[in-house]
């Protein structure tokens, strides 16, 4: 895949980011999804995952966390991370020239990673904005 060049990250907390976007886009491409794009950034905000499925495109947001966590991922999807991530999709549509007629969704993929067992733990919360 040619979608984007891979960002070089060196912080605990930006390769935890990636492995988790890493495994959401198996997890996509194993559910029969496109990947269209990762990563689009715009000053308004970025979107982790562009994908398509049964024609319908997603908009995907990835939380993840390690399991000594305290928290849920997603509850770090608060009201201005959806608003960020609405004008990015705005300006996404507007670029790459989507038809009205075009149904699209935002959803959020959580992972939970279990270092310890080298496993992850994969949720989605489907149609988290709705757009048609």
């Amino acid at each position: 895949m040619s979608y984007r060049k891979m960002k070089k990250f060196t912080s605990e907390t930006q390769k935890v980011g990636q492995l988790g976007e890493d495994i959401a886009v198996r997890f996509l491409m194993k559910h029969g999804y496109e990947i269209i794009a990762r990563n689009f950034t715009q000053k308004c905000g970025e979107l982790d995952i562009v994908a398509k499925n049964k024609g319908k495109i997603h908009f995907v947001e990835v939380k993840t966390v390690s399991r000594e966590s305290f928290y849920r991922p997603e509850e770090n999807v608060n009201p201005r991370k959806l608003k960020r991530m609405a004008r990015a999709i705005q300006i996404y549509i507007a670029q790459k020239h989507v038809s009205p007629e075009t149904y699209w969704q935002t959803d959020i993929i959580t992972v939970i990673l279990d270092k310890t067992n080298k496993t992850a733990k994969v949720d989605v919360l489907e149609n988290i904005i709705i757009g048609a």
